[in-house]
């Protein structure tokens, strides 16, 4: 028998964030059962808290079979994966990693956009091949000075971005589903502030409400020369639109760091010169890998101690105390 309460941990862990958990909790792994189902049914009501991350969630049946659950921590700043409204009306408290990862998340935004404008990866492989010699100086590019930069979504992240892009002198102008106080311009229409921007960035957060968002018609009206920058979720932008307008030359080029269906990235956007694609690398840096991981225990430690968490989701505040 232990004393110590019992953790359902959902997905892979670093160890660091393993001996925390250990220290404080008795930790069952639900990944480690073939039967997953049966393994919740005996054990199910013995858990008080879940460790997951942003890709896992919370599987389908899960919540159901843990009918004691009292917190969810989740390692990741995006948490749609988890039903936090059904979690909250249960009083659940659900917590996430926000903040630790603004900085690596605009930074992969940016280098996407550099990456893309200058044509890096075609002329890294221009200077590697030897073409260089043979057939002289590469194309040119297009400046990434004194762009008008679109963000869709602007929380912590999307601020962010929007700071290292006013570095390069640019525009800055946002949508989301309620204006802002920022002094950037507030566009309402999704299409018309993709009208208006050059470069388009999306940071908006994933899930139903904002599938597809990014559709033809945005793309379109993105141009022939514009750039799509996506490091939000895959599911914001509809693929097969945006494979066919960068085919047919109606969209200039992308950038992206997540997929509708991850890891298989369709072989069309593989077989394209002008994106660049990197694998859900975001946040992915050693310091702030660490830090995301601190807080994910954090969270569960401050439960631990006073039933509240120092990072819950906007729909759990109601039940964290002077939050």
């Amino acid at each position: 028998m232990t004393d110590k309460p019992y953790l359902l941990q959902i997905g892979e862990v670093n160890d660091r964030m393993r001996q925390r958990y250990e220290a404080e909790f008795t930790v069952l792994r639900l990944f480690d059962h073939e039967d997953r189902a049966g393994f919740l049914a005996e054990h199910g009501a013995k858990f008080v808290a879940v460790a997951t991350d942003g890709h896992w969630g919370l599987p389908a049946g899960v919540p159901e079979a843990l009918p004691n659950l009292k917190v969810v921590s989740s390692y990741g700043v995006g948490y749609d994966a988890i039903d936090a409204d059904s979690a909250a009306a249960r009083g659940i408290i659900v917590a996430h990693t926000p903040d630790v990862l603004n900085d690596e998340v605009a930074d992969t935004a940016m280098m996407l956009w550099l990456a893309v404008s200058r044509g890096l990866i075609p002329s890294d492989a221009w200077a590697r091949s030897g073409q260089w010699r043979r057939d002289g100086a590469f194309p040119l590019t297009r400046s990434v000075q004194n762009r008008t930069v679109g963000i869709l979504g602007f929380g912590r992240i999307g601020q962010t971005i929007a700071a290292r892009a006013e570095a390069f002198g640019a525009k800055v102008i946002y949508h989301t589903r309620t204006r802002r106080d920022v002094p950037q311009v507030y566009y309402g229409d999704l299409v018309d502030m993709a009208t208006a921007s050059d470069v388009l960035i999306c940071i908006t957060p994933g899930g139903a409400a904002t599938r597809h968002l990014v559709n033809a018609q945005v793309l379109a009206a993105l141009g022939p020369e514009g750039i799509l920058i996506n490091v939000a979720r895959g599911s914001v932008v509809d693929e097969p639109a945006l494979i066919a307008a960068l085919q047919s030359g109606a969209l200039g080029g992308a950038g992206l760091d997540v997929f509708e269906v991850e890891p298989a990235i369709p072989e069309a956007l593989k077989s394209m010169e002008n994106v660049v694609m990197t694998p859900h690398v975001g946040s992915a840096t050693v310091e702030t890998r660490q830090a995301m991981g601190d807080l994910t225990c954090d969270n569960l430690s401050r439960f631990l101690k006073d039933g509240t968490v120092l990072t819950p989701v906007p729909e759990c505040r109601d039940l964290v105390p002077g939050d």
